[in-house]
């Protein structure tokens, strides 16, 4: 039997019920089948019990009048977009300014990722009330734990312990950027590229997890898929047999590297997004990654945080719930809201402190959206708004600044922000367990010329 922390937990039926209803399933006959789940989830006979109820739940029948089109076929999906693309100038970026904005995005999604990743699941309440005890409200630096004074330590359950994130305050670091999931899947989706370019496919993806990736440094979606690679599936199987958390963001946080890598070509870098993302996720989890994907292409040849959400906008399905979500950002954005309010607005329709709500791809995509829009290409406001915000803070922080550091460029980030990761980041992906950062820039530059 696999180990305990592979398996289908009690909490998944709760987290299934909601990502169900929300895909549309018709709600009376999922509640109905769901009251019947199995009880004793430490059997093996409970687990296969399990995987059939979720089986059973992907074929319920649609609610009646759902308003959404979300097909997860690339084929289905380009059709159910906008004609509209939008139009974008030619990446004409060549030589050592290329490789400036590349190591811009790499430094940039690094710092972001590190500002956010000491609060790591903290809600508003508990981020907020600290900021405001230690002087640093609003955020605009990163946080140290020289900064909290041993009774705002314990009023907020900050622990001195590797668990609990210590290290990952800035004044705690070793000699670079501590690994996180966020970093991992961007030397991912660099060593796929350097095997397969454009020839790779969902199996190479999760072929390449099952190597070099452990299990255990996996989550949510990403170890459901594994779990399911373990038991022998493929691809797109991976991503829809018992796994609740599929829209959840793991597939957004992945994408940064196919924009790297396609500066300009927002439509290629969302169709490579595409067949990574639908290893794990279903429809707005597998948008999200296109999304973010065309974005990071877009930044290449526009400083217009507007059109760039729109040209990502453009490689989804206009009918689908993140597009409705993203589009009511870009309205506030236009009325002139104030970017407290648009945060409130968000935290009224994804409640923080339901797991599946914190860590939904579509939450999640609004408050990145919120951060480019009124960060205003600002690098230190434009990441601070995002994990402010919070949510899931070290993806947001990490996705605004890889789109901010990548129009900058690197020579344009601010020392305060840079200088502390030392140029280097780890991974716990073999082979890239430390690594430049520089360097990783350097062979994207590379690989852009295969």
């Amino acid at each position: 039997m696999a180990e305990l922390w592979q398996d289908i937990q009690e909490s998944d039926f709760e987290i299934e019920m909601t990502q169900a209803e929300q895909e549309g399933k018709d709600a009376v006959a999922l509640r109905a089948l769901l009251a019947n789940r199995p009880t004793d989830l430490c059997s093996p006979n409970g687990q296969k019990a399990a995987c059939a109820l979720f089986d059973q739940v992907r074929e319920l029948p649609m609610a009646a009048g759902y308003q959404y089109v979300e097909p997860d076929d690339l084929t289905e999906i380009k059709a159910a977009r906008t004609s509209d693309t939008g139009s974008l100038p030619h990446c004409t970026l060549q030589g050592d300014e290329m490789l400036n904005r590349l190591v811009g995005g790499w430094l940039g999604r690094t710092c972001g990722c590190l500002l956010g990743k000491p609060v790591e699941g903290w809600h508003r309440s508990r981020l907020h009330g600290m900021l405001k005890d230690i002087g640093k409200f609003p955020l605009r630096d990163y946080i140290r734990s020289t900064d909290i004074p041993v009774a705002v330590a314990e009023k907020y359950h900050v622990q001195k312990d590797e668990f609990h994130g210590w290290s990952f305050f800035a004044d705690n670091l070793s000699d670079g950027a501590p690994a996180d999931d966020d970093l991992n899947y961007m030397v991912t989706a660099l060593e796929l590229w350097s095997r397969y370019h454009s020839d790779f496919q969902p199996a190479d993806v999760t072929n390449f997890w099952q190597e070099a990736i452990p299990m255990e440094k996996t989550y949510t979606a990403e170890r459901a898929a594994y779990r399911n690679l373990n038991n022998g599936l493929m691809p797109p199987s991976t991503a829809t047999t018992a796994n609740p958390y599929r829209e959840w963001i793991g597939a957004q946080i992945r994408a940064d590297v196919w924009g790297y890598l396609n500066p300009g070509n927002p439509e290629r870098a969302a169709e490579y997004a595409w067949r990574d993302a639908s290893v794990s996720h279903v429809k707005n989890g597998i948008y999200g990654e296109m999304w973010s994907a065309a974005m990071n292409a877009a930044a290449f040849v526009t400083n217009d945080m507007e059109q760039i959400i729109r040209v990502g906008l453009a490689q989804i399905p206009v009918k689908s719930r993140l597009h409705d979500a993203i589009e009511d950002v870009l309205e506030w954005y236009e009325l002139e809201v104030d970017v407290d309010t648009a945060v409130y607005r968000v935290h009224e329709l994804w409640n923080e402190e339901r797991a599946h709500d914190w860590c939904h791809t579509i939450s999640n995509a609004m408050i990145v959206a919120i951060g480019m829009l009124w960060g205003e290409c600002d690098y230190e406001k434009s990441i601070c708004i995002a994990v402010q915000a919070c949510f899931d803070t070290d993806c947001n922080g990490a996705t605004v600044g890889s789109i901010c550091g990548t129009i900058l460029g690197a020579n344009n980030l601010p020392n305060k922000w840079t200088e502390v990761v030392n140029d280097t980041m780890y991974t716990e992906v073999k082979g890239y367990e430390r690594v430049s950062i520089r360097e990783m820039a350097a062979k994207t530059l590379s690989l852009q010329h295969r």
